[in-house]
């Protein structure tokens, strides 16, 4: 691949990875569209590693208390108990990735999956609007509500289906505050960015993208990360994540009409 080529990568990845629209399924695309037959699973890790610096650097107040308090044992504080579920939550997504790895990998090529999942991600995003504005007043997440989103998160490994919008919306089903249930959501992501990278790093993979374009595709997603990061966070706070039903609805439907 040629860095053009990664840094569009770059940045599609950074706008979807947030937003809540699918960047694998977004990734699938493009890749397929500048000839790539065979998407580089270790490049798609390396374009998760630029936004998994922007949710730490957006984040970093909460990573730090975290820490801070895990290494008290204070786990009845809040970060404390943060930290717990964003490890307990882990363990679903986890087993996921280890037991379907190969079947779900395989998904990476088929435009038609892509399309019907996105169509998913659009009754997953949309559906947000049917919950109460009372609904959300539980300030802690709690054993069930880590292992439901844990889920929602291991779930979203399919192409086509948003990882950002399944465990946001999950945790608004569950009646987590907006915020938290956006906050949670990100934090959750940074062990299961890790070990997708730790599965797919090898030095094979490594030479046949080649460490330039690694590097410029990183950088691009982690700037415009941020940016939709900022933008989303908003957006979840004051309740309007079904705006991005429609944008996935018509995506979806197009990509899946179109590969037939």
């Amino acid at each position: 691949m040629d860095i053009f080529q990664t840094i569009t990568l770059g940045i599609i990845q950074g706008l979807t990875e947030f937003l809540p629209v699918s960047s694998s399924g977004h990734l699938v695309l493009l890749q397929n569209l500048f000839g790539l037959k065979e998407p580089e699973l270790l490049l798609d890790s390396s374009l998760h590693l630029g936004t998994l610096f922007a949710v730490c650097l957006y984040f970093r107040d909460d990573i730090k208390q975290m820490v801070r308090e895990v290494l008290k044992f204070d786990l009845s504080k809040p970060h404390g108990s943060l930290a717990l579920w964003v490890l307990v939550g882990s363990l679903p997504t986890g087993i996921i990735g280890l037991l379907f790895k190969t079947p779900l990998e395989k998904l990476f090529g088929s435009l038609p999956i892509v399309g019907l999942m996105l169509v998913a991600t659009g009754v997953i995003v949309g559906s947000s609007r049917l919950i109460p504005k009372n609904y959300h007043s539980r300030d802690r997440v709690g054993l069930l509500i880590a292992l439901a989103v844990g889920t929602a998160q291991g779930l979203a490994i399919i192409p086509g289906i948003s990882r950002s919008g399944a465990t946001i919306v999950c945790g608004l089903f569950c009646g987590l505050d907006r915020e938290l249930a956006g906050r949670f959501s990100f934090l959750l992501s940074i062990p299961a960015i890790i070990g997708a990278l730790a599965v797919q790093l090898n030095f094979e993979a490594l030479e046949n993208v080649g460490i330039a374009p690694l590097l410029f595709g990183f950088a691009s997603s982690a700037v415009v990360g941020i940016l939709a990061l900022r933008l989303l966070m908003g957006m979840v706070k004051k309740g309007h994540l079904s705006y991005f039903a429609p944008y996935c609805w018509a995506l979806g439907l197009l990509i899946f009409l179109a590969s037939r």
